[in-house]
């Protein structure tokens, strides 16, 4: 389910003019590249030197978890996913078993809806690669044979020290867990920096923390079919809001479109959603929830997000109907007109 590496903003910062000049010259912005994407990072009240180390800390995080978990440049992953496929066992420092174990349950708890072992499905579909695909999409025999290896994160044998897989089909693309995996290792850069009001905006999936003077963080949730934002909401303390969209990385053959987000059960793009809006805690739980229930789509997205422990969501159907659970309508506010029909959902 690559989300990972694409250049499509879904969310972006809104940031309200207050009109006090001596606000803003709190507000320290900055842009980098990683992940093959912009990444926004602005902090408010903190001197320029502090805001800029912090940020060069930051993009220094980044690259290395780039150079680490990447799925299909030269990686540790790859040459992780080399030894797995020889049935080799992998010796593993703490910080890659604690990835893979977070993987691993955020998996499980999914109902297999994210599955990352997935990863030679989604080079056959041609989305392990820094450009746009041109197709043809592939040979349905070729999806059917995959399937039929099961590839599963159940099939990794995992110590505090090591990794194995029982599965030689196994190969892994982190897309959709790995963004947000990094962004909360680079909050923790901030904070541990004495910066207790950020936002890290890696190509429109982020999490914010504290305030934006004597306001909070307000952010835009982008349309996923027109220009502009469709809806806007106000973070609160510590949050992270991610949208996984159907439109981020797509290719078109003979008039029919095929996105990125493919459902692990059948083998091909999701269907029936546009996108999903997830708020929560920590980056690469949002992350992941995105993906999954992007594949659950309308009919389990419910089911879905009980099981993932997810109370704000917001889903759009290829009917551009909005469902959300109770939490999220409280605080979504829509920014068009008219606005969206819209239809409510508990998760408990």
């Amino acid at each position: 389910m690559q989300k990972l590496y694409h250049t499509a903003l879904c969310v972006c910062i809104v940031l309200i003019a207050t009109g006090c000049s001596d606000n803003e010259s709190k507000l320290h912005q900055a842009r980098l590249v990683a992940f093959g994407t912009l990444v926004d990072i602005s902090t408010w009240g903190v001197d320029d030197d502090v805001a800029e180390q912090a940020v060069a800390a930051v993009e220094s995080t980044f690259n290395k978890i780039d150079h680490t978990w990447h799925a299909w440049h030269p990686s540790d992953l790859t040459q992780i996913d080399t030894q797995l496929a020889k049935g080799e066992q992998v010796e593993l420092d703490a910080d890659k078993i604690a990835f893979f174990k977070k993987a691993m349950r955020l998996a499980d708890a999914s109902g297999e809806l994210f599955n990352p072992a997935i990863g030679k499905l989604i080079a056959l579909w041609g989305f392990n690669q820094d450009d746009r695909p041109q197709g043809p999409p592939p040979d349905p025999a070729a999806i059917t044979s995959l399937l039929a290896l099961h590839p599963s994160m159940d099939d990794l044998i995992i110590t505090d020290t090591t990794l194995k897989s029982s599965n030689p089909a196994v190969r892994f693309d982190f897309g959709g867990y790995a963004k947000g995996y990094a962004i909360d290792q680079a909050m923790a850069v901030l904070r541990a920096r004495g910066i207790d009001n950020a936002i890290i905006n890696a190509g429109g999936d982020l999490r914010a923390i504290g305030v934006h003077g004597d306001r909070p963080w307000r952010i835009g949730i982008r349309h996923p079919r027109n220009p502009g934002i469709i809806a806007s909401v106000e973070t609160s303390g510590d949050e992270s809001v991610f949208t996984s969209g159907t439109y981020e990385r797509f290719f078109e053959y003979d008039g029919v479109t095929y996105h990125h987000i493919i459902d692990p059960r059948d083998g091909y793009p999701a269907k029936h959603t546009l996108s999903v809006t997830i708020i929560y805690d920590d980056a690469a739980t949002a992350d992941t929830a995105a993906t999954a229930l992007v594949v659950a789509g309308p009919e389990l997205w419910q089911k879905t997000a009980a099981q993932m422990g997810i109370t704000q969501v917001m889903l759009i159907d290829d009917q551009l109907t909005v469902y959300m659970t109770p939490a999220m309508a409280k605080r979504i506010h829509f920014e068009i007109d008219p606005p969206p029909k819209v239809i409510i959902g508990d998760v408990s």
